[in-house]
């Protein structure tokens, strides 16, 4: 008999609780119910007078850390988004009903965001008490290429990232690594990837007289890292804090720098509609707290599989990227210029009442 192997372990060390994401072949992409053992693992924990804080890392082939989380499980939304399996619906409100349990958690939780750190990885992480980067940290919201749209609490933290930073990394879906996540405010500190498992045994081994002496810990371990983005900088807000996706792309097509140019090349390679959705989105959320952009999200998520039957960007865009692999998805509508503005209104409308919606509770 083949024994299974959770793919989140959990377990109580001294004063702290620690998990590793144990799924390395997808690179720790969230199942439904990963999703659901982080729910109930963080909700016991909570309430537990014995646990000061909370740690969460990844893990690789080789062992913990190597990588900490690629995202959702895509290939299980592909499969699921095109039979009707309403596990997909389970999927998306848990996984935001998890995000905000980490953002308001009452004790420290601190996140090892070691290697790959994308799209539903982000989610378990940017509500953190301490974002900790590394050396071989890869962070993105890469999600417009699949046809979808930063979700998991992506419009909120995105939103505020600094000038028009936000907006860049929405639309382009660019990968960053540590110097840069800190200084867009998506990480707040720098540890060596070989210093990771110090610290981590530590966690576990020392007495702590409270919460906040387990973070002042940690925080003490961290150091600052280089950006690189810097000369970019002046660029990105000229350029992304334009009013509408056509004129941020023609005024990149008709800039006189190389950056400019690959910039507008690659918005020409995501899904048209979703750029102009994925703006509005960034732009919306600015304003909102982080319950109300993941009830956004939530409405935006549904319409994403189901506002147009037979038409789905994301299912399209999971096609072409992961399970055919041609890299050719047939977006529709093919170009910037051709999305209408009542189309993409259209994914702001919530399918329910605001009493009926599935994220109605979060506060």
């Amino acid at each position: 008999m083949t024994e299974t192997v959770s793919e989140v372990l959990s377990e109580v060390r001294g004063q702290v609780g620690l998990i590793t994401l144990n799924r390395p072949r997808a690179l720790n992409a969230l199942s439904l119910g990963m999703v659901r053992d982080l729910m109930a693992v963080l909700l016991a924990w909570k309430d537990d007078d014995k646990v000061l804080a909370v740690a969460i890392r990844g893990s690789n082939k080789e062992g913990p850390f190597g990588a900490f989380c690629a995202g959702g499980d895509i290939r299980f939304l592909h499969q699921a988004g095109s039979v009707g399996n309403p596990e997909i619906e389970d999927f998306f409100t848990e996984e935001y009903a998890l995000n905000h349990l980490i953002h308001s958690y009452p004790k420290p939780y601190i996140a090892f965001m070691d290697g790959i750190v994308m799209g539903g990885g982000m989610g378990i992480s940017q509500g953190a008490a301490l974002r900790i980067v590394t050396e071989r940290t890869k962070m993105a919201m890469p999600e417009t290429a699949i046809g979808l749209f930063p979700d998991v609490g992506g419009g909120y933290f995105l939103s505020r990232c600094p000038g028009r930073t936000g907006e860049w990394l929405a639309l382009t879906g660019e990968t960053i690594g540590a110097g840069d996540a800190i200084a867009l405010n998506l990480a707040d500190g720098f540890l060596a990837a070989d210093q990771q498992a110090r610290v981590w045994e530590a966690l576990g081994a020392q007495s702590f007289a409270d919460s906040a002496a387990i973070k002042v810990f940690v925080a003490s371990q961290l150091i600052a890292a280089s950006a690189h983005l810097a000369s970019a900088r002046a660029e990105i807000d000229q350029y992304f804090a334009l009013d509408s996706v056509p004129a941020i792309v023609a005024a990149l097509e008709a800039a006189d720098s190389d950056w400019a140019r690959a910039t507008a090349a690659l918005l020409r390679k995501r899904s048209p509609l979703m750029l102009h959705v994925v703006l509005e989105q960034v732009r919306r959320a600015r304003a909102m707290d982080l319950a109300d952009d993941l009830r956004m999200e939530r409405d935006l998520v549904r319409h994403c599989f189901y506002l147009r039957p037979g038409q789905s960007e994301t299912l399209e865009g999971i096609r072409a990227l992961a399970v055919d692999k041609d890299h050719t998805p047939r977006w529709n509508p093919e170009r910037i210029e051709d999305v209408s503005p009542q189309l993409v209104q259209s994914f702001f409308a919530s399918p329910w009442p605001a009493h009926a919606h599935p994220l109605a509770a979060l506060r």
